[in-house]
């Protein structure tokens, strides 16, 4: 939960890296969250309550690309990347494979390895 609250601490924040953990335990999180707010729309069958899922995913969008710019920071590659999901077909594959990939160990040009504990 602690990654997870991490990300939404740095709501918009496009610089630096993140590692694989953060990026993976925020998806995690979001999938959970979603499902459990479907599933209570449907058990309660409220008209109202068909509002969470959206308002939930309007409020973890701008995260999500954050999180998504700085995992690919991390990877050594421009947060422009982000765009390649709008080729039809592989874009999004190869934005999944970007997301797998180990990050590059030591600093590069977006910061230092997030990895290192500093004490």
């Amino acid at each position: 939960m602690n990654w997870y609250l991490g990300v939404l601490k740095k709501y918009a924040e496009f610089n630096g890296r993140a590692r694989r953990m953060e990026y993976w335990m925020f998806t995690l999180f979001n999938i959970i969250i979603a499902i459990v707010l479907n599933v209570l729309v449907g058990a309660v069958g409220e008209p109202i309550l068909m509002a969470l899922p959206v308002l939930y995913s309007l409020f973890v969008f701008i995260p999500g690309i954050a999180v998504t710019v700085r995992r690919l920071h991390d990877t050594g590659r421009s947060g422009w990347w982000i765009l390649i999901v709008f080729v039809p077909l592989i874009g999004g594959l190869v934005l999944l494979v970007f997301m797998i990939i180990e990050g590059e160990a030591g600093d590069n040009a977006y910061g230092s390895n997030p990895k290192v504990v500093v004490t």
